[in-house]
């Protein structure tokens, strides 16, 4: 699938949706959800390289581990900073349209804030 520059996160980037933004660095931008699924819901998405960003993890390559390393320690650190280690917290990657990806844009949520339910 092609990069959509259009796309909901892509704005989000170029400041013409608004977000309550919790972290942003060189590389990646946290903001809270729309429609959270916990009482701590938050994005994390890669900031876009040449006017892009892979789509979903099947769209990853080896090319890209260490920018998702650095993602999951960037999400922990937010997890860390929004009081949800002693209790526990969830970070999930969505891959395409059965999963629930409705963002084509990598993108990892943080949610924590109560006992989450089973995945499955």
């Amino acid at each position: 699938m092609a990069y959509d520059p259009d796309n909901v996160f892509a704005k989000i980037l170029r400041d013409e949706i608004p977000s309550t933004r919790v972290y942003e660095d060189d590389e990646f931008v946290a903001f809270g959800d729309i429609a959270p699924s916990a009482p701590t819901h938050i994005v994390v998405i890669p900031r876009l390289v040449d006017g892009s960003a892979p789509t979903s993890p099947a769209a990853l390559t080896e090319g890209d581990a260490g920018m998702v390393g650095r993602l999951v320690l960037a999400a922990t650190r937010i997890a860390a900073e929004q009081g949800l280690v002693e209790g526990g917290y969830r970070l999930v990657l969505n891959s395409g349209d059965d999963a629930g990806q409705t963002v084509h844009h990598l993108h990892l949520h943080i949610l924590g804030g109560r006992r989450l339910g089973p995945l499955a």
